[in-house]
């Protein structure tokens, strides 16, 4: 069941609330979160590999699948 609440322009599917969002900006919301991923895996890739024998760009990708 949708229920729409007109003064909060708020749609509910049962009890949750539901976000509607044009394509083209969940495309960015997509984009914003990959984004996020990749620097997440580079950050423990750096912590990693600080202070260590220096590692070429291609093999740290390979093992972070960046």
């Amino acid at each position: 069941m949708v229920k729409v609440i007109q003064q909060k322009n708020v749609i509910r599917v049962g009890k949750e609330p539901v976000v509607i969002l044009s394509l083209r900006e969940w495309r960015k919301v997509e984009k914003s979160l990959e984004d996020l991923e990749e620097s997440l895996r580079f950050n423990v890739a750096y912590k990693e590999t600080r202070g260590k024998k220096m590692t070429s760009l291609e093999s740290l990708k390979k093992k972070y699948k960046l």
